[in-house]
């Protein structure tokens, strides 16, 4: 009888891993009660939408990519991770930027010449496309030499990708000047300058 029993539990196993459902991870995931569930994180998630995978205490929330493929797999949600990300950043939804709703439109605008739009105020602009917030935890990587070295810091304002950034090392508690990169990374050293320069040639 025993042998029946874990027998059926092995196929049941089987069975959920074998129906596991291909899921796409949101763009800007954000958790809006500190409680961060696979509904938070992906798009698609269904009945798993409710499983809580971290508790957020800051203002954001660090998953690494491999450990958020794990989590997911185990309530039969399938995560390919096509972008190669290293590490997700979940944010607090009271303070991500909501995108502006549209103005009404009357019948006398609707018959109006076009107007062409002015261009974002450079603050607004940095604040919609920032991909590091103030007290983010951010790996920070330092490249000389081929010698690659990495660190983890808390940061020390908001930034948006070539913007520079100060980086806290909470270990030394000493301020590291860093340009960001992406969601939660940053650079250090010369290949920062690099960084920087290419993403103000290509703003140009």
């Amino acid at each position: 009888m025993r042998s029946l029993i874990l027998g059926a539990a092995a196929a049941l196993m089987l069975a959920g891993a074998a129906v596991a459902g291909p899921v796409t991870l949101k763009a800007n995931p954000v958790d809006s009660d500190g409680r961060v569930t696979l509904g938070d994180l992906f798009d698609g998630a269904g009945a798993a939408s409710d499983v809580v995978v971290g508790a957020r205490a800051g203002p954001s929330i660090v998953f690494e990519a491999g450990q958020l493929q794990s989590l997911a797999r185990q309530s039969g949600l399938d995560w390919a991770n096509p972008s190669g990300l290293r590490r997700v950043v979940v944010r607090n939804a009271a303070a991500a930027p909501a995108p502006a709703a549209p103005a009404p439109v009357s019948a006398t605008a609707a018959n109006a010449p076009p107007v062409v739009a002015a261009r974002p105020q450079p603050a607004r602009a940095a604040l919609a496309e920032r991909v590091i917030a103030r007290n983010d935890m951010v790996e920070v990587a330092y490249e000389v030499g081929g010698v690659r070295l990495t660190i983890t810091g808390r940061a020390e304002g908001n930034a948006a990708v070539g913007q520079r950034l100060a980086v806290r090392n909470l270990q030394s508690n000493r301020t590291i000047d860093a340009v960001a990169i992406g969601p939660g990374l940053a650079l250090a050293g010369p290949a920062a300058q690099d960084a920087r320069a290419t993403q103000q040639l290509a703003a140009r």
